[in-house]
Parts: C-alpha cells; structure tokens; sequence
C-alpha cells in the first residue's frame, strides 16, 4: 500500500486488541438492503475500499466526502481466513480484485476480496474469494470464503452486479484460464450462494482469453447487470487484446468476443461501462495502452440490444485532447467514469502516467474526456497536471500522476469530483467539479487511494 498513509493507519489487529471489533453487531435479517453497494457500516454514507499486494484499506466516508476512519487488513487480521504471505512463492494478492455489493441483504454493504494467489492445501495459485460481512460498526467482524470452484487461480478477476436480473446481487468470479463462474445471489455468512454459473469464452477452444479484469454495467436495456470479461487473446498464434460480452438474464448468454488488438497483448487492461450517448445502452471504454507504440488509447465499444455493436476510438491525437500523441505516454492507463458537469452525460477520466508535464518527464497527468449525443469526444475536454494552475504540488519525475483515477461524487453535489495518484510515496490530488466541470478551485491532497471499486 502506499506508504505515506501508512502511519494514519490503524489495523484491523490493533483494533481486537483494544475491544474495537468485538462491539461489532451484523444487522436484523429482515433489514432493507443497504442503499449503497460500499456503505459498510450503514450509516448512509459510501465507504472506499482499495487493495494491493495483500492488503485490503477501508476508508469510512461521511457527509462530507472520506473521513478520518481507517482500518486495515489482511489475512492475519483476526476473523479472516488464510494466512498472509501463504502464496506459495507468488507475491500475495489478497486484495487485488474488490467487489462491493450488500450480499446478504442485510442493510449493510459487504466487500468481496480475490486471491488468485491462495494456496488450497499443498495447491499454489489455486484461488481463493473471501467475504468480509458488513456490519454497524463497519467491516471485520466476520469472514467467509465463497465455495471455489476451481483450483487455478479462483479470483484472477471479479465483479458484483445483479446479472440474472432477480434483485438480489450475484458475484462474477475468473480463474486464470478464463473460465468465468457467476454466483446468483443469496449469500449468507455461512458461506452459501445460489446456484452457479460456469461458462468458457469459447467451448470449441476456437478463442482463448486469459483475464485480467470483469468489468460490470447495463449494456442492454433489461433490468440485469451485464458484464465484459478483458484479457490477453490468442489469435494465430499470436497474443492479441480482447473483450468477451455476457449477457445477464434469467438465462446468463454467452456473446461476443471482440478483439480490439490485433497485434499487442496487455497485462493490465481496464475498463469502464457507462451510457456516454445517452441512447439507453451502455458502452464499454476499454484501456489500449500498447496502442502506436504505447502512445496508448481507449476504444469504446458502443452498446445495443444484444451487447456491443460499432466502435470508435479516442488518443491524444484525437481533435481538441490537449497534449500529442507520443510513444510510451500509456494513454488510458486507469479509466473511471462519472458526470462532472452536471449536463446527464457520464464524462470519462482517462490517465496518462508517463506523459510529459513541462519539461518534468513521466510526471503524468489525466485527461477529461466529455461525453455527448454523439458519445465521448475530445472537445471541450480538460487537462491536468501538477503544472496546471491551482493544483497542489509541482510535477515530479516518475511521479505518474494518472496511474489511478476515480470519478465520485464525494460532497454529494451532483457531480463527480476527480481523485488522481500516481507513486506509492506521494499524496494524490482531489479536484472538485462544479456545473461547468472539475476545477482547480478548493484542489487538495489526499492520501485516499482512487483504485477503489467504480
């Protein structure tokens, strides 16, 4: 985690120790479920989770954005299953992949941690997904593993949504070999779930597709969650970037594989899904850093009736953006998505870590691309770096300021704010939007970290 907010940490263990999680209660059964998908403690007010390298950060918000509250934890935090560090020789990802969602319909939001990394016996790498229970005094009372069903790499990518369309939130869970297993909803704190779903991109092996992320949204205009499923494709023998629709339902379709690479694989791609046209179907932004020699871009996959239909794509060279296209900028890097103008149009964060601020190389920056009738576009778009006026900070080598963005609203203003990092050593910034966009006005530092779920 980032170490300059280690101190202002407290842990989950330091918290047993002086009784802080022993007065935790779980909510009555037959509470509503809880308004927000990251309200942890039910207060009414969404909570920010982030994960990395085995540990997962818990920041409590407030009326008024992210608060003072923060707790920690691992697998060696009391009430968790596992162990830390019991990776079996890989660095341990507990907490890599995060998934919000209120699970058991209790009135408090639960947080879903993935593992592919957790050892199942004398097993390495077999995956694990561990549920830490809501409750009022927040998370950490209780924790139960998800029944794995499969024992390579369970938890290389995972999402909530409700994907059957029943109301009750499932859980979508890959394994390193691309096989995605959607869990329908209930769950309960014995570790129980619905029934489950097991699908492979491609069961004549005619497509091959090795995860790295499941992003979830509305694509059709039915009332289940719809999910794509980004990875490394193999195409000709040759590893190529793709995207994999499933349609969500009361019977979960398998749909259509796009591959948007032909020519570069990329080990981290991302993506967002959002309405950016306003025409009903969410699109899919998708990272494309390998993109003309890492300059990078975001393809946009647009949404229809039966998942994605026509594509356009987005870089620095694209009219009004306002920095070049040049090699190795990793353009779309991080992506989030959000209305920061109040206009009914979600608008699209798009970090660029390694470009230029001045003369400071790689100090980074992120752009705000706006959407519109006729979908995301680069006019009127805004661009900002530690050099932009009003922004805390100066720019520093190697700082990669856009390598994590997040639009949210955190004053609860109607708008989204802009949460940006860059290095484990330094704070990020958090820029506030107004009716006319993100602006400099009342910019800060902040030690939150942006990588927590959209």
């Amino acid at each position: 985690m980032r170490t300059h907010r280690v101190s202002a940490v407290v842990t989950a263990t330091a918290l047993s120790l002086t009784g802080g999680l022993v007065a935790l209660t779980a909510g009555p059964a037959s509470a509503a479920p809880a308004k927000y998908a990251d309200d942890f403690n039910g207060d009414g007010y969404r909570d920010y989770a982030s994960g990395w390298g085995g540990e997962v950060t818990v920041t409590y918000g407030t009326a008024t954005g992210p608060g003072p509250k923060t707790v920690r934890f691992t697998q060696d935090s009391p009430n968790i299953p596992g162990k830390a560090g019991d990776a079996g020789g890989y660095a341990d990802a507990f907490g890599d992949g995060l998934a919000t969602a209120d699970l058991n319909r209790d009135g408090y939001a639960d947080l879903a941690v993935a593992d592919h990394t957790e050892k199942a016996g004398t097993k390495t790498a077999a995956g694990a997904v561990t549920v830490l229970w809501g409750a009022k005094a927040g998370l950490g009372v209780k924790a139960t593993r998800i029944p794995a069903k499969s024992t390579t790499g369970f938890g290389t990518a995972l999402a909530s949504g409700d994907f059957n369309g029943d109301g009750k939130p499932d859980l979508a869970v890959a394994d390193v070999t691309g096989t995605l297993f959607v869990y329908r909803g209930g769950f309960s704190q014995t570790g129980a779930t619905g029934s489950v779903t097991r699908m492979e991109v491609s069961p004549s092996g005619a497509h091959v597709l090795e995860p790295t992320a499941i992003v979830a949204g509305k694509v059709t205009k039915d009332a289940a969650t719809d999910l794509y499923v980004l990875g490394q494709g193999y195409e000709n023998d040759k590893m190529v970037q793709a995207a994999w629709f499933v349609q969500g339902g009361s019977t979960i379709k398998r749909g259509k594989y796009t591959t948007y690479n032909a020519s570069h694989a990329d080990f981290s791609s991302t993506g967002v899904i959002a309405d950016f046209d306003k025409n009903g179907y969410g699109d899919l932004a998708v990272s494309d850093k390998p993109y003309n020699k890492n300059a990078g871009s975001v393809l946009v996959l647009r949404g229809g009736a039966s998942g994605p239909t026509t594509s356009y794509r987005l870089s620095q060279a694209t009219s009004g953006v306002a920095t070049a296209a040049t090699k190795n900028d990793s353009f779309g890097y991080s992506l989030s998505a959000g209305d920061t103008n109040r206009d009914g149009y979600p608008d699209l964060a798009v970090g660029v870590p390694e470009e230029e601020a001045g003369s400071v190389e790689n100090a980074g920056g992120v752009h705000v691309l706006r959407g519109g009738k006729g979908g995301l576009t680069g006019t009127g778009s805004q661009w900002f770096t530690r050099a932009t006026a009003g922004v805390p900070g100066s720019p520093g080598e190697w700082e990669a300021l856009g390598r994590f963005v997040r639009l949210r609203d955190f004053d609860r203003d109607g708008d989204a704010d802009l949460l940006v990092s860059g290095d484990l050593y330094r704070p990020g910034v958090l820029l506030r939007a107004t009716a006319s966009g993100v602006t400099t006005s009342g910019a800060s530092e902040s030690d939150l970290d942006p990588n927590f779920p959209q």
